[in-house]
């Protein structure tokens, strides 16, 4: 889609899919996070979070596997289920399937940078958001609660 043209029939029925399945990941990601986080109050590790991240890339490597092994899904299909379902549930499965296909391919070099530049600068870019934040003096909870986790029942 180029910029200031309307999209094409088929470039809104891509941008629906992706909204439809990114709504049902987000709500399957809520849903799940919760309840891991309601089990695991006690911890200090996020586990919510790190569920749900491993989760993801489990249920990504196997529709990878469906896609490129047996040609399983259809174009819109993929669009659905990768960039919708599976971006809305969890960016860290894209992450972990695009560093597995540049192990596979031998790309060890851009693999080992991928995932250390997108820990490092990703911390670093978090933290200089957070600090362009002014303090209101309210005060700052120890350890929030992961933003998708919801806090009652």
């Amino acid at each position: 889609m180029r910029l200031g043209s309307p999209p094409s029939m088929h470039e809104l029925k891509s941008i629906l899919l992706v909204a439809l399945g990114g709504a049902l990941g987000s709500v399957v990601r809520y849903k799940l996070s919760g309840w891991v986080f309601h089990h695991t109050t006690s911890w200090q590790f996020p586990a919510g979070t790190f569920v749900v991240n491993v989760i993801g890339c489990l249920v990504i490597g196997i529709l990878a596997g469906f896609a490129v092994k047996e040609d399983f899904f259809s174009a819109e299909t993929r669009i659905f289920l990768f960039s919708g379902i599976m971006g809305g549930f969890t960016t860290f499965s894209a992450f972990g399937l695009e560093t597995f296909y540049l192990l596979r391919r031998g790309e060890l070099l851009v693999a080992g940078s991928n995932v250390v530049l997108s820990v490092v600068v990703g911390l670093i870019a978090l933290w200089i958001g957070f600090i362009c934040v002014p303090h209101s003096g309210g005060g700052f909870p120890r350890q929030p609660a992961p933003a998708d986790t919801p806090k009652n029942g």
